[in-house]
């Protein structure tokens, strides 16, 4: 194994260029995952409050369902506990946003992300604008 492969070669500027890449990498990874999780769903909204009394009607229908009706039941019951859990962890989205809005336009340009790309995943336009993406811009790998 040589020095450059096994990363003793580095020089500082390369080390620190690298957790700079994995840092802009975290703010993007994490602000979509925000997005994807807060993401408006078609419907009416669920609330953990409804979701409980939801819990508690499958207890009931538990006791008296068929092996693949109960089979049903407990995976909405186990989506359901996960849907809590997600719907009551405090996200700052703001704080995701803002790193995101610093990481955003290098990560682009280093990884060729159109504006499009990031718009079909739901990243809004302003958020974008902010972050010094538009619409016209030529990014390269």
């Amino acid at each position: 194994m040589t020095e450059q492969s096994n990363g003793q070669g580095l020089s500082e500027d390369h080390k620190a260029a690298l957790a700079e890449g994995r840092a802009q990498g975290r703010a993007v990874r994490r602000y979509l995952e925000a997005l994807e999780a807060h993401r408006p769903r078609r419907g009416r909204k669920r609330t953990p409050d409804t979701m409980r009394k939801r819990l508690l009607r499958i207890e009931e229908e538990l006791a008296d369902a068929d092996p693949l009706r109960r089979l049903q039941l407990v995976q909405e019951r186990l989506n359901l506990l996960d849907e809590i859990a997600n719907a009551e962890s405090k996200v700052d989205i703001d704080a995701l946003e803002r790193d995101f809005v610093n990481a955003a336009r290098t990560y682009s340009e280093r990884k060729g992300i159109s504006y499009a790309a990031w718009r079909e995943l739901g990243v809004p336009a302003a958020t974008l604008r902010r972050a010094g993406i538009s619409r016209g811009a030529i990014t390269t790998a």
